[in-house]
């Protein structure tokens, strides 16, 4: 068996689509439904169900999820510890973000500690949220710099990943201004004029903190989906030309909402309180990253 088949494998896993899943491995999909049929011929049963509109796992194959992540993050572990005996990986720092944080806080508040401590070799991996759980549960990331809720979940488990409060940030209802300077789309919408929606879609973080929340439906509002994407910036920029309302973090969509190019679509009640979030495996990993978790902890007044 090819190791690379269960990095195929797992990719196709937090995808739920053939084609995303080639493109994040940089394979045409064809070559890719290949490896993943050669993965299936090795594990001796079907893995992916093909038959459902949305590709979903077997029975079988979210069983063999599970080993596949166990694997893939003790290689990797494995490897980081190799690298340390023979001093090839003292000081260095890997972070998975979500795109948001990526832009928003991850520069200033890497400063901020910078001042009080230097780091090695920063390594930084922005991406959505399916795509940087995946890189922790294979141990390719030593942090996760995410926004979190507390009725939203995740794949990392409480007993193989802690975690520390480090900020906090508002999910907000936006969208684009008159020229009064006026909402286009005003909550909660009616049924005779439901308001054009600009959605995250479900590898989205924010999109799943938003569900989770119930916000939209306590609400009662009323939308009508007309796009969707992962990318907080990319319904930013829908929303500023006037083709819907969205919500984003107030962390992202400040400057606009100062400049007036965006303006709320609905009070407070439609706020969602956010918090950041930093994300760490429980297994013990390099001096370096132990040494900066250390660090945070200390700093921290909410940690578990």
């Amino acid at each position: 068996m090819d190791l690379l088949w269960l990095e195929d494998f797992l990719a196709l896993a937090s995808e739920s689509n053939f084609s995303r899943a080639a493109a994040a491995r940089n394979l045409s999909q064809p070559a890719f439904s290949r490896r993943i049929r050669s993965l299936e011929d090795w594990v001796g049963v079907t893995l992916v169900d093909r038959d459902t509109h949305r590709i979903a796992l077997t029975e079988a194959g979210n069983a063999f999820r599970l080993v596949a992540e166990e694997v893939s993050r003790r290689l990797a572990i494995g490897r980081d510890e190799a690298k340390e005996i023979g001093n090839a990986r003292i000081s260095e720092l890997r972070f998975a973000a979500t795109h948001a944080l990526s832009v928003t806080f991850f520069p200033a508040w890497l400063q901020s500690l910078e001042d009080e401590a230097g780091f090695g070799t920063i390594t930084l991996i922005a991406d959505h949220m399916v795509a940087c759980e995946r890189y922790m549960l294979e141990g390719r990331a030593d942090f996760l710099l995410c926004h979190d809720h507390p009725a939203a979940t995740n794949r990392l488990d409480p007993s193989g990943f802690s975690s520390i409060h480090i900020g906090q940030d508002l999910l907000l209802p936006v969208t684009g201004a008159d020229a009064d300077g006026k909402p286009l789309n005003q909550l909660p919408g009616s049924h005779e004029a439901p308001l054009p929606y600009l959605e995250f879609e479900s590898r989205s973080g924010m999109g799943r903190i938003l569900q989770a929340s119930q916000t939209l439906i306590s609400g009662g509002a009323i939308l009508k989906p007309v796009f969707r994407s992962h990318l907080a910036n990319g319904l930013l920029t829908m929303a500023r030309d006037g083709r819907g309302v969205t919500w984003a973090p107030l962390s992202l969509a400040g400057p606009d909402l100062e400049s007036g190019r965006l303006v709320r679509a609905g009070g407070e009640q439609w706020d969602v309180p956010i918090e950041i979030r930093l994300y760490r495996p429980r297994a013990r990993r390099s001096p370096s990253v132990e040494r900066f978790w250390n660090m945070i902890r200390a700093g921290s007044k909410r940690a578990d």
